[in-house]
């Protein structure tokens, strides 16, 4: 692919996964709005942040044994139309029950909106692009987080906590116009023997081998291995993350939005830096010097107690960078451990295993914490520890990760090999 037309369609995916991201995250944030408006505590709270990734997870598993019987166009669009759906029905939910199935919903087609942008990546992309490509499109964390949530929260102040997820439902959809008209069709990963007319039994025998020499693989097993730690020590602390600053920190919810802010105006650049820093450096290297630094503001984080809100937005800010960033390497390093044939189907199983991860991540932080009379949360540093062995366990999976084409460690490009 032309240099041009990737950086095209890598704008396109980055605006998918805009989308896509601003409606996982922007639950976070309204947290504190919808424990009072739906009278839950933080456990109920974490069961509707956990319900859109279970069903990711198992939507997931699904996906693994078609998608790579099909057009990533084609696919992509149908799970994005599907997608955008299910974040109507958010928008129209009047109680928590049927929030809680509108999330579900949503979710079944957001994984799979996840899991094609970045085998899209890994099918177009050169491997020494890698990194930089990855970098781009989980910029769209720092978009949402710079541009999406404070205009979320301010809607949601205005009007209702309804109100993001109908402005997300209606820009979603400009934006499936515009992918539909500019991306190219993707039949290439598409062998002869996929097209062939198979019989139903066939085509079972077939998937389901298909599907376990995909979990079969000792490389692959050890990049979902890393996926898990990497969103336990994530989603541990950033589904209650809000509530914490506003109930124990101190942090007025009218300076909410600020937190993701200045996280994200830093992270919309260092995502994209550390992504150049992998493709030169390696994609290991990188991972082990940001991660072995997140475990800082990990710490940090889940000890504030009254602070000032300069104290707060540096350590939240600090915090979302590094434990962001390194997702940047880490998720260069997962993709490119897979063989391209199989590719989609690898990445809908590491996206199924990353957002059961954070589901179990979520209700695992729920289950360690309990809500005081006045709103705070007790028990945070005992998320902070699980987060903290988790990012060290992490840093050993991924120096054992190996490219799906190459003989070397996947942290090292061709020349380093």
């Amino acid at each position: 692919m032309q240099l041009r037309s990737e950086r095209t369609l890598i704008a396109l995916l980055a605006a998918v996964q805009f989308t896509h991201i601003l409606d996982f995250v922007i639950m976070m944030p309204l947290g504190p709005q919808l424990m009072r408006a739906f009278a839950i505590d933080a456990k109920a709270f974490s069961v509707l942040v956990s319900s859109y990734t279970f069903s990711s997870a198992v939507f997931g598993i699904i996906g693994a044994f078609i998608i790579d019987r099909f057009d990533r166009k084609h696919a992509l669009l149908f799970a994005f139309a599907g997608f955008l759906i299910g974040t109507l029905l958010c928008a129209l939910a009047p109680s928590f029950e049927t929030l809680l199935g509108a999330r579900i919903f949503a979710g079944a087609f957001g994984g799979v909106v996840n899991t094609l942008v970045f085998t899209i990546v890994g099918d177009t992309v050169p491997e020494m692009r890698r990194g930089r490509a990855t970098g781009t499109i989980m910029a769209s964390f720092s978009v949402a987080s710079v541009v999406g949530i404070p205009i979320g929260l301010y809607m949601a102040s205005v009007f209702s906590w309804h109100a993001p997820f109908f402005a997300l439902a209606f820009g979603g959809f400009l934006t499936w116009i515009l992918f539909s008209v500019k991306m190219p069709s993707m039949r290439e990963h598409i062998g002869t023997s996929s097209n062939k007319p198979l019989d139903r039994s066939q085509n079972w025998r077939e998937e389901l081998s298909r599907f376990a020499s995909v979990l079969g693989e000792a490389n692959h097993q050890r990049a979902f291995a890393l996926t898990t730690c990497l969103m336990f020590a994530a989603f541990s602390i950033i589904p209650l993350l809000s509530p914490y600053v506003v109930g124990n920190a101190g942090l007025p919810e009218k300076n909410l939005p600020l937190i993701y802010l200045c996280g994200g105006a830093c992270t919309f650049f260092t995502s994209r830096i550390f992504g150049g820093l992998a493709d030169r450096y390696g994609k290991y290297p990188v991972f082990f010097v940001l991660a072995s630094a997140s475990l800082v503001p990990i710490f940090l984080v889940t000890r504030l107690g009254p602070s000032p809100v300069a104290v707060i937005l540096v350590t939240t800010t600090l915090f979302m960078v590094l434990v962001s960033g390194r997702f940047v390497p880490a998720m260069a390093l997962i993709t490119s451990s897979a063989n391209p044939a199989k590719r989609g189907s690898f990445m809908s199983v590491n996206n199924a295993i990353q957002h059961l991860s954070s589901g179990l991540a979520s209700l695992s932080a729920g289950a360690l914490m309990t809500t005081t009379a006045s709103g705070g949360l007790v028990g945070f540093e005992k998320v902070g520890y699980l987060a903290l062995g988790m990012t060290v366990l992490s840093l050993y999976l991924a120096r054992r990760i190996r490219s799906g084409s190459l003989s070397a460690p996947a942290g090292h490009d061709q020349g380093d090999v």
